[in-house]
């Protein structure tokens, strides 16, 4: 039996919450917390989870947002280079926002479109995530949007193709889809705004 290229590292939902971000306290569901065993997929994500403003996060076509764990390294050393967190800080699953901690699978490899298949169910690439003042707030500095821009570490959004189960440590496969845009080249046309 051959081991899947790509893993599920985590699966990570949460409630909508205060958050102070840009001086106002505003409701934000970007924060998530890992959850164990086989999680309910539906056509409006995962269950347990919320998102406080739909215009921006969640309905059918994001209904799920996937990371991948490789960046996460970036995102510590950042923090620690700008005095924020110490030096022995691991960041939690779940901490970008994301409710699929991915591993194996980098924005680069995937294009809108393509399907993701778990045995439980099937997911299907929407868009790369934008980042925005919420983003900043969590990560503790106003420039940690402006950084995901520059990285092109967007991690990606999902819509429920075929709804059923996702659960931490599943393996799964990428099938491809038409190939006309790849997720960084969506993510880069978002570029200049973030950048100016």
């Amino acid at each position: 039996m051959t081991a899947h290229p790509y893993t599920v590292q985590h699966v990570n939902t949460g409630i909508a919450r205060p958050l102070l971000a840009s001086g106002r306290r505003i409701l934000s569901g970007i924060g998530k917390l890992a959850v164990a065993g086989p999680i309910t997929v539906n056509r409006l994500g995962l269950a347990g989870d919320e998102q406080a403003d739909l215009s921006v996060h969640g309905g059918l076509s994001k209904a799920v947002y996937a990371y991948p764990s490789e960046h996460y390294a970036y995102w510590q050393a950042r923090r620690l280079e700008l005095g924020i967190s110490l030096f022995d800080e691991t960041l939690p699953s779940g901490f970008l926002g994301e409710n699929l901690t991915l591993t194996g699978l980098l924005e680069h490899d995937v294009w809108i479109g393509d399907t993701l298949h778990f045995p439980g169910c099937v997911l299907r690439v929407t868009e790369p995530r934008q980042p925005c003042f919420k983003f900043n707030a969590v990560m503790g500095y106003d420039q940690a949007a402006r950084d995901m821009v520059r990285q092109g570490f967007s991690g990606f959004y999902l819509a429920v193709d075929v709804a059923g189960t996702v659960e931490a440590g599943q393996g799964f496969t990428l099938e491809q889809g038409r190939r006309a845009l790849s997720v960084p080249e969506a993510f880069s046309a978002k570029r200049l705004k973030h950048l100016r």
